[in-house]
């Protein structure tokens, strides 16, 4: 249970930061790279705290449901955020290279 709420932590703490980087950069394909790490982030906090609450809280039929849901929606959450961060991540390298460039 300690290593699941210690996860979820972390993943919540990323997700964080990689919003405060989407609002700080000027970059429009790093921000939709950054938008898609933030998903993912996001994704795995909600699917593990579905897990958490699936296994560690009463058995009830709504929790189960409330739970099952969370698992589902954060495993499409961040099965998108992974597709959206294939895809931008070499559009992302081509624009920090070009910048740089442009230095």
């Amino acid at each position: 249970m300690f290593v699941l709420v210690v996860l979820i932590a972390i993943l919540f703490a990323f997700y964080l930061f990689y919003k405060t980087k989407y609002f700080r950069s000027n970059r429009l394909v790093e921000k939709k790279w950054l938008a898609a790490k933030s998903n993912i982030a996001l994704g795995l906090f909600v699917f593990l705290f579905g897990v958490n609450h699936l296994l560690f809280i009463s058995d009830t039929a709504l929790t189960y449901l409330v739970a099952s849901l969370f698992i589902i929606y954060g495993a499409g959450f961040s099965w998108i955020g992974y597709k959206k961060y294939k895809h931008y991540l070499p559009f992302a390298i081509e624009e920090a290279k070009n910048f740089e460039l442009q230095k």
